[in-house]
């Protein structure tokens, strides 16, 4: 198994419960931490490894598709998109929502997973 993280993911989607939040898009920053089963370590090869390019991109189309209202949904989109890779036999993403409220830098939900034969 080897670690891959995938840190500071931006994503400008539809996020927020707020009526004028429906309406304009507003940036996530994600967080990655990926367990995977690979050898590229000693093929140095991407087919032997998660394309992080590829699954960035997926998890950025999800969560604009998605027009979540929580935070908690757009981590669990993500998390999904990472879990329905082969590779990936665990992974943690955190989802981080700055400027929410005034007077609070962020605000940001965790969820992660394992698959059950890892």
């Amino acid at each position: 198994m080897i670690g891959l993280s995938l840190k500071g993911l931006e994503v400008d989607c539809i996020i927020g419960d707020l009526p004028e939040e429906r309406v304009k898009t507003q940036r996530l920053e994600i967080d990655i931490a990926l367990e995977i089963d690979s050898v590229a370590n000693a093929t140095d090869s991407l087919g032997d490894t998660v394309d992080y390019a590829a699954l960035s991109s997926k998890i950025r189309a999800a969560l604009v598709e998605a027009r979540c209202r929580m935070i908690e949904r757009a981590a669990q989109i993500a998390l999904d998109v990472c879990m329905a890779c082969e590779r990936v036999s665990s992974a943690t993403v955190e989802v981080t929502k700055k400027g929410a409220v005034a007077g609070l830098r962020s605000a940001a939900a965790c969820v992660s997973a394992r698959k059950k034969d890892s």
